[in-house]
């Protein structure tokens, strides 16, 4: 089959001339290629980070009395890195959290319905079954094909509003499909129904210049993934008059405070990973520039995901590309062998025996009864890392599925 020509980028470097992975302490014995799922904290914030306990452990009385004061200045510093007002944002540890913080906060009425789609992060969709057996709804799910451009996808999502739809929940990047929903074009049309609606935009901050839409309605999103936080930091935004509604998912001090301020107040958890975060935020944008990343990690990842396409092709006889109507800059799906990883727990043996036979990191994913790798890039990988998997994890994937 005819191979891709597409030109690998020229791997970043530091400011000193060193690869850029020196600047994070990953393990030199893997190949990383899996940054969309934990992320990787560099050096610098790890090192903040410390520091910041070392100091909490120093005196835990001092600093727990000053940390509702530490947190809404934290607050305000990722507010300023996702570019919305910090009125309208509180700090939860992920974005899973943040889901559940809006599910136990609105007020569903008997026999509401909640839409989403079959996308929707696993978690989060156990999450919308709970609250419907709670209120004696249901979840209505739009099936949306892999491809389907942004007209299509608001139209499938719309499609399931009835007179009782009480939340619309939608992906602003999936989990295991990596592509983007259009949850501005989504949230425009649920305003006129007078429907609430709930991104998750886990996957978004770093990875879009502007990651939280302008719409009246909830946004949560992780910190650790692409923007290189410290684990434990996410952030929810609410806009409109359902935020006061909103409330912690641990009721603490913060009582007497309404949303955002409610959430600062958190007894003895250790919030040092939030107060890191700006560490990594900046830490990346002096030595390389968030822009310059986004640009180097989108064309890596195009050059990544084309030299794996062809790998599976020479060895399969089989096209492996996966179409994805709206693909997002720095993850990309190969169609693996048929019949490898066709199911969710599938997935994980085959992502787990990648590692422990190969010593590469992957996000083995699956969507309609097919196998997916889920490929990510940052500013750390190169195009060797690639070419690495296409070498030696392709040929071991091939004989995988026909041994099975």
């Amino acid at each position: 089959m005819a191979t891709t020509l597409i030109t690998a980028p020229a791997a970043m470097l530091t400011p000193t001339g060193q690869p850029a992975l020196s600047d994070w302490s990953l393990t030199g014995d893997k190949i990383h290629l899996n940054h969309g799922s934990y992320g990787a904290v560099p050096r610098a914030a790890q090192e903040h980070q410390l520091a910041l306990k070392a100091r909490m452990d120093a005196n835990p009385c001092t600093w727990f009395m000053g940390q509702a004061a530490a947190l809404a200045g934290t607050r305000a510093e990722v507010a300023d890195y996702l570019r919305v007002d910090a009125d309208d944002l509180a700090l939860v540890p992920n974005a899973s959290a943040g889901v559940s913080v809006v599910y136990n906060s609105l007020t569903f009425p008997n026999g509401a319905q909640i839409v989403t789609t079959d996308h929707t992060y696993g978690a989060v969709l156990e999450g919308a079954h709970r609250v419907a057996r709670e209120c004696n709804g249901e979840v209505r799910i739009a099936v949306v094909p892999l491809d389907a451009d942004a007209a299509l996808s608001c139209e499938l999502v719309m499609e399931q509003v009835t007179e009782r739809t009480a939340l619309i929940v939608i992906d602003q990047i999936t989990s295991a499909t990596a592509r983007s929903f259009p949850v501005t074009e989504i949230a425009r049309a649920a305003k006129e129904l007078g429907i609430p609606v709930l991104v998750d935009g886990a996957h978004a901050p770093g990875a879009l210049a502007d990651p939280v839409p302008d719409f009246e309605g909830f946004w949560v999103g992780n910190l650790h993934k692409f923007a290189c936080a410290p684990r434990g930091t996410a952030a929810v935004v609410a806009r409109g008059p359902l935020r006061e509604q909103l409330h912690p998912l641990i009721d603490s001090w913060g009582f007497p405070h309404a949303f955002p301020e409610s959430f600062d107040h958190v007894g003895t958890q250790d919030i040092t990973s939030w107060m890191a975060a700006k560490t990594s935020f900046d830490t990346i944008e002096n030595r390389y520039g968030w822009d310059a990343v986004r640009s180097y990690s989108s064309a890596l990842a195009d050059y990544g995901q084309a030299t794996i396409q062809d790998a599976f092709a020479a060895v399969t006889g089989e096209d492996a590309t996966a179409d994805v109507g709206m693909p997002v800059g720095h993850l990309r799906l190969v169609r693996l062998p048929r019949g490898l990883a066709a199911t969710h727990e599938e997935s994980h043996s085959v992502r787990a025996w990648i590692s422990d036979t190969l010593n590469i990191e992957t996000a083995i994913t699956t969507f309609g009864g097919a196998g997916y790798l889920r490929l990510s890039s940052h500013v750390y990988n190169t195009a060797g890392d690639f070419e690495d998997f296409a070498e030696r994890a392709v040929p071991e994937l091939f004989r995988l599925a026909h041994n099975r």
